[in-house]
């Protein structure tokens, strides 16, 4: 594996697991709750208009507010690690390839 890619790896790695939580609070899915009016509140409406009134636990919505509450664990810290490294080793490809 050549510098480029040792670098993309990990860049992407890094970014992918630094800006989760960024991206999630921007989303509206922060420690005080949903924000009101976000992206986060239209799929919280959604899933609970096709559940009849509520969010069922283990949904998408509800995974991604328990993360913007709590933050990740350490196994989702692993996977976003890891497919942030993926998507780095294929931009390097990609450049290689260029």
């Amino acid at each position: 594996m050549d510098l480029l890619t040792c670098v993309a790896v990990v860049a992407g790695a890094g970014g992918a697991v630094a800006l989760t939580p960024v991206i999630l609070g921007a989303a509206g899915f922060t420690a005080a709750g949903i924000t009101a009016n976000s992206i986060a509140a239209s799929m919280m409406a959604s899933a609970a208009a096709a559940n009849g009134g509520g969010v069922a636990a283990g949904t998408v919505v509800a995974l991604l507010q328990s993360a913007g509450a709590a933050g990740l664990a350490t196994s989702t810290t692993a996977v976003v690690a890891s497919v942030g490294g993926a998507v780095g080793w294929l931009t390097a490809a990609a450049a290689d390839l260029m």
